[in-house]
């Protein structure tokens, strides 16, 4: 162009925004004001869009002085844009609710860019806040406004201003909007009420794909069974799942350990030409090594031709889960090679891997290393981690120690650590403490009554074994029945603890049996009477 206005410098850097290219647009807007070409208020909105896409906290303060400069700063459009910049790129919400309560006449993209803003952040209270702020000054309200009030309302978990919500969303005439409807929908999920969400799907008026990736996601969490077949029911509808679908889909695969059906979805994965897609490739890894595949894990994991934190840490819990501890340690430190910062997720995924294979003079060299080398703070997680890494291994007093030393208070999965490893050494004494120190925490984990009472029935100790067994019987609670699943020629088995029902059981306790025997003369008979007793109680 011979001559270019600020209309032509404008929309070239609107465009570059609009797709991304952030860098592109901020060089650009660079070389509109060294040719001395005055930026309007949309110039100035579109460039801040750039500098909020690079989180250019600076530029974008350069911007915000040119803006005053210009006398642009009673603009909406700048004054919007320069709140949404702020709120993505400060360290707070401050500068943003200073830009948010300056501005004179506030319209609906204001008040939902502030709210953007505290929700994205992790702050749901925040952003909850100023829409009820928004609505009791009658401000003027739109779909996306109700769409990210939702969003922060999941992000809570208080299903009672959820429904309230929805019910604000049909007053005002939203409520066959679909970005609102499958906002509806998450938060649903995300309470965990399937029921309610699952009535909601089949009353919605219309889906699209998020509505059903939606729905599969909220059931993968809490009934991954389900979310396979809700899965069937969307191809049946003609719906092509997405790399989003399938990341759910191989999830409920990994949790019900259909491993048959999951190599099903891994090979339209590849058909579809999705198997480059880093999240896929990493469900991949963690389905295979939770199905018990980890040459199948292993393989996918190393023909990656690139990996992030959550690749090497889905194939250490592999490696760790079945035994594997030397291959896991093997991994971490390769992955410290190559460059990546091992995080408080790496470190637990170690410990465990350590913990489990008996490697304790490693944990307890990445447990030091973690604190000094990386200044990675453990929490309770890693605590109850080390504690069963010392508790294996018989280190039961130091384990105890550990705990004593810790820098806040130990919670139930510390002191449950710890009480099992009381367990398998035989040592009640400690155990009564441990046992105790869970009960003080959380009175109601019947669990713990019946180890309790399992260690008292040991050490002849019958009238406290009676005591124990009358406060549960008195509690009127049963320790919930473990449940395992097994996948046979392409059908999924679920055994539940003390089951006596069904045509295979007679088989499988002949099988059990069998088991007993080996297990005896194997000389593995350590609390096998207590467990056969649990299991007469039905606990």
């Amino acid at each position: 162009m011979p001559e270019r206005d600020v209309v032509a410098w404008t929309a070239m850097i609107a465009g570059y925004t609009s797709c991304s290219h952030h860098s592109h647009a901020w060089a650009l807007f660079c070389e509109m004001v060294r040719n001395e070409m005055e930026p309007n208020a949309f110039t100035f909105s579109s460039v801040l869009k750039a500098c909020k896409g690079m989180k250019a906290l600076s530029s974008g303060a350069l911007v915000h002085g040119g803006a005053i400069k210009q006398g642009m700063q009673g603009s909406i459009y700048v004054e919007n844009a320069l709140m949404d910049m702020y709120a993505t790129c400060c360290a707070s919400m401050d500068d943003a609710c200073m830009i948010f309560n300056d501005i004179h006449e506030k319209n609906d993209v204001s008040w939902t860019t502030l709210i953007t803003g505290f929700t994205h952040r992790g702050n749901g209270y925040g952003g909850l806040q100023v829409f009820r702020q928004m609505l009791l000054e009658e401000a003027e309200l739109n779909p996306f406004s109700f769409s990210i009030a939702i969003r922060a309302c999941a992000s809570i978990g208080s299903h009672t201003f959820g429904k309230q919500i929805h019910s604000a969303v049909i007053k005002h005439g939203f409520e066959s909007n679909l970005p609102v409807m499958n906002s509806i929908l998450d938060m649903y999920c995300r309470f965990g009420c399937l029921s309610e969400a699952n009535q909601y799907f089949h009353e919605m008026p219309q889906r699209d794909l998020i509505t059903w990736n939606t729905l599969i996601s909220g059931y993968e969490r809490f009934d991954s069974r389900e979310s396979l077949l809700i899965f069937s029911h969307m191809d049946s509808e003609g719906f092509s799942p997405n790399s989003f679908t399938f990341c759910s889909v191989i999830s409920a695969c990994a949790n019900s350990a259909v491993l048959n059906y999951g190599e099903q979805v891994h090979g339209r994965i590849i058909r579809e030409g999705l198997n480059k897609n880093l999240a896929l490739a990493n469900a991949l890894v963690d389905m295979y090594a939770k199905c018990g595949s980890l040459t199948d894990a292993h393989k996918i994991f190393s023909q990656m031709s690139h990996r992030n934190l959550v690749s090497w840490t889905s194939m250490m819990i592999g490696y760790g889960a079945h035994g594997y501890g030397k291959e896991a340690v093997e991994l971490f430190d390769e992955m410290v090679k190559s460059g990546i910062r091992p995080d408080q997720i790496v470190f637990m995924a170690v410990l465990s891997a350590c913990s489990h294979a008996g490697l304790v003079d490693e944990g307890l060299r990445y447990f030091k290393s973690m604190i000094n080398d990386y200044k990675v703070i453990p929490d309770q997680d890693i605590y109850g981690c080390v504690v069963d890494l010392l508790g294996r291994s018989g280190r039961v007093e130091e384990a105890y120690e550990l705990i004593e030393s810790m820098p806040f208070k130990p919670d139930e999965s510390v002191w449950g650590a710890l009480l099992g490893a009381c367990k398998e050494h035989e040592l009640p004494h400690l155990g009564k403490v441990a046992a105790r120190r869970i009960l003080d925490l959380r009175p109601n984990m019947v669990g713990t009554y019946v180890m309790l009472s399992n260690i008292y029935a040991a050490e002849g100790e019958w009238g406290e074994f009676a005591n124990m067994r009358k406060l549960m019987r008195g509690m009127g609670n049963k320790k919930e029945a473990g449940r395992s699943w097994i996948e046979v020629r392409n059908q999924v088995y679920s055994f539940v603890v003390g089951d006596k029902v069904g045509s295979h059981i007679k088989l499988v306790y002949g099988v059990l049996e069998v088991l007993i025997l080996h297990m005896k003369e194997a000389e593995h008979v350590n609390d096998l009477n207590c467990s056969m007793q649990d299991l007469d109680d039905g606990s």
